[in-house]
């Protein structure tokens, strides 16, 4: 498969002559095309119905067989206006409903379907900027889960190939910032889940097939960043079959465990504050933590997940967060300072004694059974935060430790007997009331409790300009059983790269 750049089916759509002048019923523009001549291709299809007195329009991803086969088919439009010689991109209508067409495909692939968040705002060609990089990109997002669900296994693979490098260049993530601003944090939220819940198949079907190895989906074709006001944030998805193992017993997970392990994925939410303060002859720019948030969702519905996984509580949970900020042009950089670590676990040791006498004076031999107890009470905080520096980047640290021997999870291989033990402190984590996470399993991090700044100071020359930060991540994710009777655990990572500007003024 050849690796060129995507089509941009937007201008080709709006290059396309009015409707009255086409001299066949269709116009089709090849999408996806293989090296080999023998190998069938993908073509996008608009063909006309010319059924009085109402004639509509359909568009359709084909694949280009000997006998063209339909993969996906849009609803029929009907031009808004009776005008034979206006060009489909001049009819407001159509494009507009096509790209709301295309979204609902897309949110309909993943496992919530009925969610009451799904209401799609309007999003029209004269009204909406950069209108053909949204609408390019929702086609080429389209044309992905197409091939996942629709396409033949010998079409599947090379297209896929293709498709996934398109995904990941910068002009498609720069239009998912587009499609995603304009579609709202709940909305944002289905999209990535319908698109990760084809990822994780195909990666399942790959598995199953030996193939996985030749293959990776970078995580960053799904995290962004923006930067406003005196704000970076960077939001992150990523399934965890998409994870690399790093630390993994002996044990295999049998089938229904593994089932629920792979259809979850990480949701992630970063946000920094920072102030640009003048001084006299340095500049300081100060960034603290506003708001740190992992979760680890499901990615199928309660039902699929009890019938054939062990339930949605059998999932990974956050255990290490790294974070590093990093200004990338360092010239005129001074210095980096930063804030103390927090403190070291609390350990309230308290020593209770009682006794226990009974006296019986009607026995002619005096009793007394003296009984002396003595319990020691040891209290860990869960998360320890600390604050480091390598050069001019700051490296903020959360560890996940286990509360009763203070060993960090991430990096510690739990025995046998803490995996069955009731009362290990990872046994029924999201119920729990010393649980370390929300009852949804995940975590949050604010700047009341993890709000020490870092601080850079930076030249005067550096006034009027833009500078570049780099937000880089590591996330450990680790597994123990929470109410499924297992000996499996594992702990895998993911990584992550921003980049993110501040205006010095």
């Amino acid at each position: 498969m050849a690796y060129c750049k995507f089509p941009d089916v937007f201008c080709w759509i709006r290059s396309l002559p009015p409707v009255s002048q086409w001299r066949t019923s269709s116009m089709s523009l090849n999408i996806c095309s293989s090296k080999s001549s023998s190998k069938p291709s993908l073509n996008l299809t608009i063909t006309k119905n010319n059924i009085h007195p109402s004639p509509k329009l359909t568009f359709a991803i084909v694949a280009d067989f000997n006998i063209p086969i339909s993969l996906w088919t849009s609803k029929p439009f009907k031009p808004s206006t009776n005008n034979s010689i206006i060009k489909l991109t001049d009819d407001e209508t159509i494009i507009s409903n096509l790209l709301v067409n295309i979204i609902e495909e897309i949110l309909h692939y993943g496992s919530n379907r009925n969610s009451p968040f799904i209401k799609i705002p309007k999003l029209d060609y004269y009204s909406t900027s950069n209108f053909s990089d949204i609408f390019n990109l929702a086609f080429l997002t389209l044309l992905f889960l197409v091939c996942i669900y629709e396409a033949p296994s010998d079409l599947r693979s090379a297209c896929l190939s293709t498709l996934k490098n398109h995904l990941a260049g910068c002009q498609s993530r720069q239009g998912t910032k587009l499609l995603m601003k304009l579609l709202g944090s709940n909305m944002e939220e289905q999209w990535m889940r319908s698109i990760n819940l084809a990822i994780t198949n195909w990666i399942v079907e790959l598995q199953e097939a030996n193939q996985y190895s030749a293959f990776r989906t970078p995580s960053p074709l799904f995290s962004y960043a923006f930067s406003t006001v005196g704000l970076w944030k960077v939001q992150l998805y990523c399934p965890v079959i998409n994870t690399d193992v790093v630390n993994s017993n002996g044990h295999a997970a049998d089938e229904r465990l593994r089932f629920s392990l792979k259809y979850h994925q990480l949701e992630g939410v970063l946000q920094f504050n920072y102030k640009v303060i003048i001084k006299e002859k340095w500049i300081e720019i100060m960034v603290n933590c506003d708001n740190i948030r992992f979760d680890v969702l499901k990615l199928v519905d309660d039902t699929l997940m009890r019938e054939q996984g062990a339930g949605a509580a059998e999932k990974h949970f956050p255990s290490r967060i790294l974070l590093q900020l990093t200004p990338t042009l360092q010239s005129q950089v001074l210095s980096i300072s930063v804030g103390k670590s927090s403190e070291n676990p609390s350990i309230e040791i308290g020593k209770d004694k009682s006794v226990e006498a009974s006296f019986e004076p009607p026995n002619p031999y005096m009793g007394l059974n003296v009984s002396v107890g003595e319990s020691t009470t040891v209290s860990l905080k869960p998360w320890k935060f600390e604050q480091t520096v390598y050069g001019y980047s700051a490296n903020l640290n959360w560890i996940l430790h286990d509360t009763v021997d203070g060993k960090e999870v991430f990096s510690s291989k739990p025995s046998k007997i803490s995996l069955i033990n009731p009362k290990s402190w990872f046994k029924d984590r999201y119920s729990s009331a010393y649980r370390p996470f929300t009852r949804q399993g995940g975590i949050i991090f604010a700047g009341d409790e993890y709000g020490e700044s870092v601080c850079w100071k930076v030249d005067k020359s550096a006034m009027g300009k833009t500078m570049e930060w780099e937000i880089r991540g590591w996330i450990w994710l680790t597994y123990l059983p929470n109410k499924y009777k297992t000996l499996y655990n594992e702990t895998r990572r993911l990584e992550f790269r921003e980049t993110v500007y501040l205006n010095i003024a």
